[in-house]
């Protein structure tokens, strides 16, 4: 099933690479429930449905498409969920999750065509980029948040919190353990730093743990189930924005995350992907499944590459990824205990930022015209505290810089078309 001889792979390495993964990524089980708490959604039903989300597209990535890619709710994009669509519009998140469910279903539609890869073509590379770049940015702005590194001031805004503060001070010592796990090249670095740091934290009496097993549940059982209603509810509350923004982002995290891990496995043959249908449907599936119990889009995880890096080149790797997050799923009080601690989860936000925004070294800086709105992208998401306004302003600068120029026709129409989408949404919409 997963040609393990012919991508000269055997079961041990591919189980190891597996394990490799798993902890590379685990944090997300603990940070993710985290941020949507934050915005209302109870505790177990986000750590629930996060398993949920992650065992099924996982699943369907490993058992249909044979990649050792794991899916997983997307960082950024729960942000997104929980601080601008949840915190900017005047909604209950069953209704927010009634959006992200009709995104999943057109990604699914979209999966089965062509017009995926062709949309994804129509953006320009910049403002690519600069998306990702942008939502770094904005993680790394809610983890020091969160955490009191940064706090309210009156006039400016912002400040740098107490140091003195117990919850700043562990942040920055959980921040340093972490790093250095990283530059030393510890395997699992983000989530050992976290242990270390909750260790921590239980010591100097800011974590308390009341129970370690249980069995998972769903508070509120299945959020998101009718289609038709869900539909009606993205019309009614006019979050057309919301569905693009998301599937703007799931399409570019998806798609480059899915290239650049398999290109590392040498599995990408002529500059194609291999059951690139199976694959995309991989994470479409996710995020319908995830919105129906009540969780934030998933995408391609960039974690997979550390299993790649370990050996693994088949769906085996995944398998065993998706079975060690269900084995996670009875130990909700422990996990619910660690996220209430933000200084816990901050550094891992802020480390997780600093490497998107990595991207910002392919922006080409030296024309103002391909510059200018990716720069706009970057630093509208954080100072407005919202993905979707920070791709609007970068996707409106854009052709009218281009028409400017006198360069009209190297736009895109996708690109004119979701400028003018974007205007109308900024102006009638927010």
């Amino acid at each position: 099933m997963f040609k393990l001889k012919e991508r000269n792979s055997n079961i041990k390495t591919e189980v190891l690479a597996g394990l490799t993964t798993f902890l590379t990524l685990a944090y997300i089980i603990v940070v993710n429930p985290m941020i949507l708490s934050d915005a209302g959604v109870p505790f177990d039903q986000a750590f629930t449905a996060t398993i949920i989300a992650i065992i099924v597209g996982t699943l369907c990535m490993a058992l249909l498409a044979n990649y050792p890619i794991v899916i997983a709710p997307a960082m950024g994009l729960n942000a997104y969920f929980a601080y601008s669509v949840l915190g900017t519009h005047d909604i209950s998140y069953t209704v927010a999750f009634s959006a992200v469910f009709v995104t999943g279903i057109i990604f699914i539609l979209l999966s089965l065509t062509s017009f995926r890869s062709k949309l994804i073509e129509a953006i320009p590379n910049n403002l690519k980029h600069a998306i990702s770049a942008g939502i770094g940015l904005f993680i790394t702005f809610i983890g020091l948040r969160l955490s009191g590194v940064v706090t309210q001031h009156e006039s400016n805004l912002v400040t740098l919190g107490s140091f003195r503060d117990p919850s700043v001070a562990l942040t920055l010592v959980g921040l340093v353990i972490t790093i250095v796990l990283i530059v030393r090249n510890v395997q699992g670095a983000i989530f050992i730093g976290m242990i270390v740091t909750a260790i921590i934290a239980f010591f100097t009496g800011q974590l308390e743990i009341n129970g370690l097993v249980s069995t998972p549940s769903l508070p509120e059982g299945i959020i998101v189930a009718n289609p038709i209603t869900s539909i009606a509810d993205v019309i009614n509350y006019g979050l057309y924005g919301v569905v693009f923004s998301i599937l703007l982002v799931m399409l570019f995290d998806t798609t480059g995350a899915l290239l650049g891990i398999v290109r590392q496995a040498g599995l990408l043959k002529e500059n194609k992907l291999e059951k690139s249908g199976s694959a995309f449907f991989a994470d479409s599936i996710g995020t319908t499944v995830g919105a129906m119990f009540g969780t934030s889009p998933t995408a391609a995880s960039v974690e997979s590459s550390a299993g790649v890096g370990a050996g693994g080149k088949t769906g085996l790797t995944a398998l065993v990824v998706a079975i060690l997050f269900l084995i996670t799923a009875f130990f909700s009080p422990l996990i619910g205990a660690v996220s209430n601690v933000a200084a816990i989860t901050a550094p891992s936000l802020i480390i997780v930022g600093s490497m998107m925004i990595k991207s910002i070294n392919e922006i080409d800086w030296t024309h103002f015209d391909e510059s200018f709105p990716a720069f706009l992208v970057i630093v509208a998401m954080p100072l407005t505290s919202s993905i979707a306004n920070g791709i609007a302003l970068g996707f409106i600068a854009y052709p009218i810089l281009k028409m400017a120029r006198g360069k009209f026709r190297e736009v895109h129409p996708f690109v004119y078309l979701f400028a003018a989408l974007f205007l109308y949404q900024l102006i009638f919409l927010a």
